[in-house]
């Protein structure tokens, strides 16, 4: 029995992408009502940061060709497109075959990309290049893959496997990442953890993963009609269901675990699910980071803008670094919050609501109104939020959260 069959249509509305959208809205009308008690809302401030994402985008991308903000950009940190090197050692593959281990490398590496903390780094033997933060944990966990940390055939490591991750632990994953008591990596235990979860989930729910357990077996569910379109709200959705159960129990509702979703008083809704406003920011992240594995196996993706703009710390501290939030209590900003306060929980929903909102400024001053959120973000949003922070705190988020490596 899936999640979503075991939740009931209640508990399921929160697991969609339109229950993220809609009860963030909720919370930016209290806001704008001034009935909230964490941030004050300026939208005249929405142009600058308009102009301001407008500017970034246009030195990255000169020509608008905009990717997908996903996890495959990370694997091009230091201008190496990592992603050519794995073409190659996928030659003679079908588009299937190839498709299946691409999606098992942005699984995994995706519910490994949590804050990283400021203290760590992790050398690439190949390049001799430092990397940190995403990018650090984005080529780790593609160096690892393809090592075949997450494989238990040792004559196929371009794989990740019920097998291996199910007895990862956290003394394995911090030789892959290059972690010890000099270069400490936040929520070491917890990413070790997660990976463990997924494990058992796939071969749980074999009816999305298939037969050999493998996150690349949503690739055959997903086609199995032998559609030509992947629509993305329908990814999220069996992402959400199929994995559900890996995210820590805390947050629980009718006895299934919600994840990545928390209270607020300001959330609406209606009957069992009223107060909560649910997220999914990693299982966002990575249906996003899913996009390209399969357009390059020759699906077209539709519907990409259901998703929603990711909660984190860069989109959300762009909207702090440019006015249009507030703290209504600056000294809130010297202290560290617990990723389920209702102060961080306000902020991440003003961060959905609003990055609506500044998206159709973008568009209009680029001239690209089809121009999908996903690209926005990568053009965009995260990269000026990243940006500022680095001029204003030497790359610190505006506000400080307490995180167990499974959120942010």
């Amino acid at each position: 029995m899936t999640v979503v069959e075991a939740a009931g249509a209640a508990v399921a509305t929160l697991l969609s992408a339109a229950a993220i959208r809609a009860r963030s809205r909720n919370v930016l009308t209290a806001a704008l009502a001034g009935r909230t008690r964490h941030f004050r809302v300026d939208r005249s401030r929405l142009d600058v940061a308009a102009q301001t994402v407008v500017g970034v985008t246009r030195r990255r991308y000169p020509t608008l060709d905009i990717p997908y903000h996903s996890r495959w950009r990370h694997f091009e940190a230091g201008g190496i497109d990592r992603n050519a090197g794995l073409t190659r050692a996928l030659a003679g593959r079908d588009a299937a075959a190839s498709a299946r281990a691409r999606i098992d490398l942005a699984v995994v590496s995706v519910l490994l990309d949590a804050g990283a903390g400021t203290a760590w780094s992790y050398v690439e033997r190949e390049s001799g290049q430092r990397f940190t933060r995403s990018e650090g944990l984005g080529v780790a966990s593609f160096r690892a893959f393809t090592a075949g940390a997450f494989s238990a055939h040792r004559d196929d490591p371009l794989r990740a496997d019920a097998a291996a991750l199910a007895c990862l632990d956290a003394v394995t994953l911090a030789r892959w990442f290059q972690v010890d008591a000099r270069n400490p990596l936040v929520g070491l235990d917890g990413r070790a953890a997660l990976l463990r979860r997924l494990g058992a989930a796939l071969v749980a729910e074999r009816a999305s993963f298939g037969a050999n357990a493998r996150p690349g077996g949503l690739y055959d569910t997903l086609s199995a009609a032998g559609s030509a379109t992947i629509d993305a709200n329908a990814l999220l959705r069996a992402l959400l269901d199929a994995i559900g159960g890996i995210w820590p129990a805390g947050n629980r509702l009718e006895g299934v675990a919600l994840g990545d979703a928390w209270r607020h008083p300001h959330a609406g809704g209606d009957g069992p699910t009223a107060g909560w406003v649910p997220f999914h920011k990693l299982s966002q992240w990575l249906a996003y980071s899913l996009f390209e594995p399969f357009e390059w196996a020759g699906a077209r993706v539709v519907d990409r803008d259901a998703l929603t703009g990711l909660p984190e710390y860069r989109n959300g501290g762009l909207l702090l670094d440019t006015g249009i939030l507030a703290l209504a209590d600056p000294a809130a900003a010297r202290v560290a919050h617990d990723v389920g306060s209702e102060l961080v929980v306000e902020w991440r929903a003003l961060t959905v609501a609003l990055l609506d909102e500044l998206a159709a400024r973008v568009r209009e001053r680029l001239g690209r109104p089809e121009l999908p959120l996903a690209c926005i973000l990568e053009g965009g949003t995260w990269a000026a939020g990243r940006e500022l922070a680095q001029q204003l705190r030497d790359g610190l988020p505006p506000i400080a959260i307490r995180s167990d490596g499974t959120v942010f």
